[in-house]
């Protein structure tokens, strides 16, 4: 009973390492699993957001998001939870196998001879399980991102009345991958039922040939009962690993989507680009566009830019006219370098713009857009966008010059005030003077103002010029105009058709001379007739501004 006693000691003592190694393998594996998921997660999104927006012309968002969240998930589960299991099961059947080449090595090899004409079946189901892997979740990444574009349109959903077709568009889109979802689990069943009847009739001969090496005395029954102790570790460890592997093939497909937008080269700086090259900010800076041409490559046969000549003299405010599609937002995409020029070169300051790292290059500039961008967060946050070390002074004075800090002040939390996603919580009117308030605290040299008061009434349209006026003092400013206080602000006009200029000059030599010109006013402005007063070049009107919501007389 002391040797029995001294036995089951040992048996208790590797029990409890069992217990401990389990726990830290789980740990471990967990962990690693975790560490993975998260750098790989971080290092998609980072390359994502470096890349041009020809990248999204062809990906939706919601596709980024599926596999930055679904994908990633599925590789954390497997890396973190059937990693682990099949850990385990592996050192298991390893131990299993070598305790029995120590014991019966021809049996070892005969079960080992039967197991391999199963392995050629299994790499062809793999491979297609694979396949199978990836369209499956391609299909769940539409549906996603056919809900996403949905949920940001809930506005325009719901003003039509068209839920029940969106509901029912999404449906069909789940059903999609349900049915490729489907055709994955019916493959991967069959793989695990055919991978585990091979194991356990490779086993089972195992055992027959050990019944009749102890029927033939060559064994003894209590050799027997180690083999068929350790054949059965083999098969339960082999049952497991092979639904691991199914597990694996489902997440290679999910990681090679992952690894398609971690692949995705974003744009570098060119060879001759020096970091730190950029103009010194606090002046105004010379533009200059030398023989242009450019097309889009979603739209390679239509020319966006056609021998695109212009010089724009520092501290020069250009007003870009013209119907739409005629290039004026292609000018400006070129300027931050959205796109790069098929031919031609820009000049910044006499300097080639590709001679500029990305980075130096677009802090020459700051944007306002017609389509106005704000982030969730507060509206300090979204005002210092551009500059996230200013002091709250400086916001405040910022916000001041945009005629936005009385309707802030107004707010129970002022600029602690949440702005909601896509700023929801504010009007138009209000994310727009918070754009320009955010594009004045910047201090960028270069101000680009996309039709900047679209979605502003006539009183804060004349209080939004006046800030406007203030902050494109001691700035080369273009402008794309479409109303008629806007154009008369310029110190020139340039009218763009078909990716061309078509003739530049003041308004009213413009109204003068080029009938396109005068056609295109009377159309957009009719209630001018196409007859403005005509202001000094680059006046600031303060005396029209004085009073909210009048319009230039004709």
């Amino acid at each position: 009973m002391q040797v029995i006693g001294g036995h089951f000691l040992a048996l208790g003592a590797l029990a409890l390492a069992f217990a401990a190694f389990t726990a830290a393998r789980f740990y471990l594996v967990s962990w690693i699993g975790e560490r993975i998921v998260s750098d790989l997660r971080s290092a998609v999104y980072r390359n994502v957001l470096g890349q041009r927006p020809v990248f999204f012309e062809t990906l939706q968002t919601g596709e980024v998001l599926s596999r930055l969240t679904a994908d990633s998930t599925l590789v954390q589960t497997v890396v973190g939870s059937s990693a682990s299991m099949g850990l385990r099961s592996l050192v298991t059947a390893l131990g299993a196998l070598v305790l029995l080449i120590a014991i019966h090595p021809i049996l070892v090899l005969s079960v080992l001879a039967v197991l391999a004409g199963f392995v050629a079946p299994l790499i062809l189901i793999g491979r297609r399980l694979r396949r199978l892997s990836r369209a499956s979740q391609d299909r769940l990444a539409d549906s996603n991102a056919t809900a996403g574009e949905v949920l940001e349109a809930i506005a325009l959903v719901q003003s039509y009345g068209r839920e029940g077709d969106e509901a029912g568009r999404y449906a069909s889109a789940i059903e999609t991958a349900f049915d490729a979802a489907r055709q994955r689990i019916r493959l991967r069943a069959g793989m695990t039922a055919f991978a585990i009847a091979a194991i356990f009739l490779g086993n089972l001969w195992g055992l027959y040939l050990g019944v009749a090496a102890v029927v033939d005395g060559r064994i003894t029954a209590g050799t027997l009962s180690q083999i068929a102790l350790l054949i059965a570790m083999l098969a339960s460890s082999a049952a497991v690993l092979a639904e691991v592997w199914g597990d694996l093939l489902r997440a290679a497909g999910a990681l090679e989507r992952l690894m398609e937008l971690l692949d995705a080269r974003p744009p570098a700086d060119g060879a001759t680009a020096r970091p730190g090259a950029a103009p010194q900010p606090g002046r105004p800076l010379a533009l200059s566009f030398e023989a242009v041409s450019m097309r889009y490559p979603a739209r390679p046969e239509v020319a966006a830019l056609t021998g695109f000549s212009l010089a724009i003299a520092a501290g020069e405010t250009v007003a870009l006219v013209g119907a739409s599609g005629a290039g004026k937002s292609t000018v400006f995409r070129l300027l931050q370098r959205f796109y790069e020029v098929d031919s031609g070169r820009i000049l910044i300051d006499g300097q080639p713009l590709a001679a500029l790292s990305l980075a130096d290059s677009r802090r020459c500039f700051a944007l306002v857009a017609q389509e106005t961008t704000v982030l969730s967060g507060t509206i300090g946050d979204n005002i210092r966008y551009g500059r996230p070390d200013a002091s709250p002074a400086a916001v405040r004075e910022a916000a001041r010059a945009a005629f936005a800090d009385g309707f802030i002040e107004g707010l129970p939390e002022g600029y602690e005030t949440p702005v909601g996603e896509r700023g929801l919580r504010l009007s138009g009117g209000e994310r727009q003077r918070i754009a320009i308030a955010r594009a004045i605290l910047a201090d960028r040299p270069v101000m680009l103002l996309d039709e900047a008061t679209s979605a502003l009434d006539a009183e804060s349209e004349a209080m939004v010029r006046q800030a406007l006026a203030a902050a494109r003092r001691g700035r080369t400013t273009l402008i794309i105009a479409h109303r008629l206080a806007t154009v008369l602000s310029a110190d020139r006009i340039v009218l763009m058709g078909q990716g061309r200029i078509l003739a530049s000059g003041s308004h009213a030599q413009l109204m003068a001379t080029e009938p396109r010109y005068r056609r295109l006013a009377q159309l957009q402005w009719p209630e001018e007739d196409g007859r403005a007063r005509v202001e000094p070049a680059g006046a600031d009107r303060a005396d029209q501004d004085k009073a909210p919501g009048t319009r230039p007389a004709g």
